[in-house]
């Protein structure tokens, strides 16, 4: 009755956790520097001259101290990081992820097609209450997913604080979701409407933000009378959760040191016996 699961290689809580903290952008950069996961330099934060000695954390308030850039080494972050597993990996994206957590069946011809977009950053329980909640009023669910620095425009900081990439296999593993668009645009156009067959576009209750030229990206669905709000009763959003580490920070660290310490301890343990079974 027991089984093992392996986790996605490269995918950390304790990145992503960092991503919050840190302020990091670098998570989403594009061209050459795309795959990388260099670390963003965090704020660090000055009262009368002295720094504080913790990074300041996002939203940063008006009446808060005097701050400047400096290089971060919280969080499993750097080179400090010496666990195996608290240490932050690399996330690679291949066809394969991506296979295996699609489920690969296209819609039937008689199958109502319901369309959403967003962010869908940081994958929780508010998401998955309205993908159900959309997907109820069709057959067939296709999310389009905005690509990084679309998000960024609109949500502004250092979201999304999970890559494009990312973000696309946390959708496609929800039991809800048929198909992703992969970077789709921020407006709902006439050709994509058409081009995947949609009868319903769905919103939450979340606010929209205008297009560039202060156009709504939903006016074609609106004016083929094919846009409708819906509410999943579930108001949680992915600020609720980044504000929510943020106010327990300094839980977090504590907690991350003892996990490490535990961990590095275990691995040199690994490491003794392999070493005892070699020589013997």
């Amino acid at each position: 009755r027991y089984k093992e699961v392996s986790r996605t290689a490269g995918v950390s809580t304790t990145d992503l956790v960092g991503r919050m903290l840190l302020l990091t952008k670098n998570h989403f950069k594009q061209g050459e520097k795309e795959y990388e996961v260099e670390k963003d330099d965090a704020i660090q934060c000055y009262t009368n001259g002295t720094p504080l000695h913790k990074p300041l954390l996002i939203q940063i308030p008006s009446h808060a101290p005097a701050c400047r850039y400096s290089r971060s080494s919280q969080l499993g972050q750097d080179h400090t990081a010496r666990s195996p597993w608290t240490g932050c990996s690399q996330f690679l994206p291949t066809t394969q992820k991506i296979i295996q957590f699609s489920d690969g069946k296209p819609p039937k011809p008689t199958d109502r097609i319901v369309y959403v977009a967003g962010a869908f950053d940081l994958f929780h329980v508010g998401h998955l209450d309205f993908l159900e909640k959309a997907r109820s009023y069709g057959d067939y669910l296709i999310v389009g997913l905005h690509t990084d620095p679309v998000v960024n425009q609109y949500k502004g900081g250092n979201y999304p604080i999970m890559n494009l990439h990312e973000r696309v296999l946390s959708v496609l593993a929800c039991k809800y979701v048929n198909e992703v668009v992969i970077g789709a645009p921020y407006s709902v156009t006439a050709d994509l409407m058409e081009h995947f067959n949609v009868g319903l576009v769905c919103h939450g209750q979340t606010h929209i933000a205008l297009d560039v030229g202060n156009i709504d990206p939903y006016a074609i669905p609106k004016q083929m009378g094919k846009f409708m709000l819906i509410d999943s009763g579930n108001t949680i959003t992915t600020e609720d959760i980044v504000d929510r580490i943020i106010r327990h920070r300094l839980e977090f660290e504590t907690r991350n040191q003892k996990k490490e310490k535990k961990e590095i301890e275990v691995y040199e343990a690994m490491q003794k016996v392999k070493l005892a079974q070699k020589s013997g």
